[in-house]
């Protein structure tokens, strides 16, 4: 399988597809940056009267409720709505979910528009299926990926979007198939926003190849955290592991990503 997802890390790098993103104040520079040392085109656009033709414009479009107001809410539901629309691949980051009635029933307006990929930690997963009444950490997780997995499959099944949940093992899942990735360093939790930045690769990998959406989510979170793990080879702390990771995300190559990469497929 290592050779298909370095094959994904290549065509990214290749193509530069063109990612649309609504997200939080807190992440646009570490996403934008994060997109461009990975291959691809950022694009931060949330104004009503140019979000459509954004998505349009664009190959996958990120929407990412981490800082939410009722401007950005409104954006968030025409840019979801058109593409779904055009059938374009877009990718739903729930932070938070669960926190607040109003991160509920702004991402449960946004389901109707069946993100073509859905990630988050695993509260944030639970909390969006109901499987429990879990509050979350802030954005942080209380829970493992591995408890997530049947809100994952319910999520999948319900919306027909794969669905990522991030931990300690990454859990991608479509229906009753799941890859699993093992990659990644704890220190990477220190670093705010390289779950943001996760979604955004996420949307770059499918944009590139949408077609094949739990494959890309899949080499998107393989490429993130292997880049994590020799990241941390070179740094000190949180601060150089950031300067670090953005460095390996451009300058990666295929012995680092085949010596690295721990994935496997299962089916139920």
């Amino acid at each position: 399988m290592k050779e298909s997802l370095w094959q994904s890390v290549v065509a990214v790098k290749n193509n530069s597809p063109l990612v649309h993103n609504i997200t939080n104040y807190v992440v646009m520079n570490n996403t934008a940056n994060a997109l461009l040392a990975a291959g691809a085109s950022p694009i931060m656009a949330h104004a009503h009267s140019e979000v459509e033709d954004m998505v349009a414009l664009c190959s996958a479009t990120v929407i990412n409720i981490g800082t939410l107001d009722d401007y950005w809410v409104q954006s968030m539901l025409l840019a979801a709505k058109k593409a779904h629309a055009l059938g374009k691949p877009w990718v739903l980051d729930p932070v938070g979910a669960g926190a607040t009635a109003y991160r509920n029933e702004t991402v449960a307006a946004l389901l109707q528009y069946k993100p073509t990929v859905i990630r988050g930690n695993a509260s944030e997963i639970m909390a969006l299926a109901r499987v429990s009444q879990t509050k979350t950490k802030g954005v942080d997780s209380v829970h493992q990926s591995t408890e997530a997995v049947a809100a994952a499959q319910w999520l999948s099944t319900t919306f027909g979007s794969v669905v990522c949940v991030s931990g300690e093992t990454d859990v991608v899942v479509l229906c009753n198939k799941q890859i699993h990735i093992k990659n990644g360093h704890a220190l990477m939790q220190k670093v705010t926003g390289l779950g943001c930045s996760a979604t955004a690769l996420v949307a770059a990998f499918v944009g590139n190849d949408p077609e094949n959406a739990l494959h890309a989510t899949a080499a998107a979170m393989a490429l993130l955290g292997i880049a994590g793990q020799l990241a941390h080879q070179q740094s000190a702390g949180p601060g150089t592991l950031q300067l670090q990771l953005l460095d390996k995300l451009y300058n990666i190559t295929q012995d680092e990503f085949y010596n690295i990469v721990n994935a496997q497929v299962y089916n139920d």
